[in-house]
């Protein structure tokens, strides 16, 4: 599968790296490539440049957003919430057209320091404003409740929980709950049409709290029944 991670931090580096070592062909997104691979400051989580993760992933491709996404079957928007439809007009509308994009990200306000509150809650969601603005994509809310280790490798944890997805396609969702299984998440639970992403955003408040209190982002949710 053609597979663009938007986002070149690092739920976008682990993801890409993920997936191309499961087999799919993965080119990361971003506004441009020359700038991106020319970064000499490290990223803030992983302290490890573009350019030196690049090299330890000589299979993952570099493009711009439009040109990753016009080969893609699935994109990836691992961007900052608060950019997520910057970077999606960047894409161009023509390129997402029918693709799967699987919205990782989370609709976080620093503005008033830590920890961050939601620009969007209750009644909308950022899965739901990328998909009015963008009607011909089939969004499909993911991932947006885990770190990027656990995205990835979710066997890292003696129990790696549960997941959610929410979408209005049904074969977008089908489609995304195949590569959740790929990377390892065996309960993948469907919440229903893309307002349920209100919900999974609003986990991120007390996902920011258990963080704080547990000291360390190496857990996940787990729904019994």
């Amino acid at each position: 599968m053609n597979i663009a991670a938007f986002g070149t931090g690092v739920v976008g580096r682990t993801l890409a790296a993920r997936l191309s070592e499961l087999g799919h062909t993965v080119t990361v997104g971003t506004r441009d490539p020359e700038a991106t691979l020319a970064r000499t400051e490290p990223d803030r989580m992983s302290g490890e440049t573009f350019a030196a993760w690049a090299q330890r992933h000589p299979g993952v491709g570099v493009a711009t957003f439009a040109d990753a996404a016009a080969g893609a079957d699935v994109i990836l928007n691992a961007t900052n919430g608060g950019a997520s439809l910057d970077v999606l007009a960047l894409a161009g509308a023509a390129n997402l057209a029918g693709k799967v994009i699987v919205d990782i990200a989370n609709p976080l306000d620093f503005s008033k320091g830590m920890p961050p509150t939601l620009f969007v809650k209750d009644t909308d969601s950022l899965a739901e404003q990328l998909q009015r603005a963008y009607p011909d994509a089939r969004v499909v809310k993911a991932l947006n409740t885990l770190n990027a280790g656990l995205m990835a490798d979710p066997s890292a944890l003696s129990d790696p929980g549960t997941l959610f997805v929410a979408g209005d396609d049904a074969d977008a969702k089908a489609v995304t709950t195949g590569l959740l299984r790929e990377l390892g998440h065996a309960d993948v639970i469907d919440l229903g049409d893309l307002t349920a992403a209100r919900g999974t955003e609003m986990l991120l408040p007390i996902w920011l709290r258990l963080m704080g209190t547990l000291g360390t982002a190496a857990f996940n949710f787990k729904i019994v029944r």
